[in-house]
């Protein structure tokens, strides 16, 4: 039977989480686990798919990226795949009906990473997050509404919103690795060479608005999901803090961090505000 196949990809896809991502592992332990293991199906997923093009750069990685893509399709169209990753991924695209554009926007935006170093414009800009963000969190929240289009539709804009943030913070967060080992620019019109503080400021002003849209889509979300979204929320929230009062000369010449310790604190505090209703 197919069966321990499937628990042993379910268990790789949650490996793959707990080990890239403390973080994004911390909050999704705060989600029911009745949704928990379609969730680490899909970030296991997401993050091979963007390890491909940042990191494995002393092999071929388009021919890596493209075996992966094939992979990819076949496992959607037999439902089974020998890579863990991917059979655990097809399970939860077809157990909730995930909208194959999704998927082929995230890995279009993962194979432009292969090529595209600079984005010129805010309409590059903005197809760039939609792909490798934006519709991540739109599986993510298909899987919270458990399959219920009408709730998926009436979240999505605060969902992608908050996709974006996140994506963001990162962006500006690893600005030194982006731009001096990969060298890419993504955010438009800034010279990231000589970031000053006008631009960064400008950047988190952006930042903001997604996360304050996002944050009303929190509030609405299933109670099954709305603890360990609100978690991941007050985490980059924290970091977003953390790189608003850190130099921008600074923000390019090193990595900002949210520490361990911090990170259970920020649980702690966000399970109190949870709980007294003050999102």
């Amino acid at each position: 039977m197919k069966t321990l196949f499937d628990h042993v990809s379910y268990s790789s896809s949650k490996l793959v989480t707990q080990t890239y991502s403390t973080s994004f592992s911390l909050a999704t332990k705060m989600l029911y686990k009745s949704i928990r293991n379609d969730i680490y199906n899909i970030y296991g997923f997401v993050r091979f798919a963007d390890e491909i093009v940042d990191s494995f750069h002393d092999y071929q990685q388009e021919q890596l990226f493209n075996k992966f893509h094939e992979d990819l399709e076949l496992a959607l169209e037999h439902k089974i795949s020998l890579n863990p990753i991917l059979n655990a991924f097809q399970y939860t695209y077809h157990k909730y009906d995930l909208d194959k554009e999704l998927v082929d926007a995230f890995m279009h935006s993962m194979k432009t990473d292969l090529h595209k170093s600079t984005y010129l414009t805010q309409e590059e800009f903005k197809t760039y997050i939609y792909g490798s963000a934006d519709v991540v969190g739109l599986m993510c929240l298909k899987v919270f509404v458990n399959g219920d289009q009408d709730k998926y539709d009436a979240l999505k804009d605060t969902a992608m919103a908050l996709g974006s943030a996140f994506q963001k913070v990162n962006f500006l967060r690893d600005l030194k690795a982006d731009y001096d080992l990969l060298n890419r620019s993504y955010f438009p019109n800034t010279d990231l060479s000589n970031l000053n503080e006008l631009s960064k400021q400008d950047i988190i002003k952006d930042i903001e608005q997604d996360f304050e849209k996002g944050l009303q889509g929190i509030k609405k979300l299933p109670i099954e999901a709305r603890f360990g979204v609100f978690t991941a929320y007050r985490y980059y929230k924290q970091l977003l803090e953390k790189l608003k009062d850190t130099p921008a000369l600074k923000i390019k010449d090193s990595r900002i961090r949210v520490s361990n310790p911090k990170k259970i604190e920020l649980l702690m505090r966000s399970y109190v505000k949870y709980q007294l209703n003050l999102l």
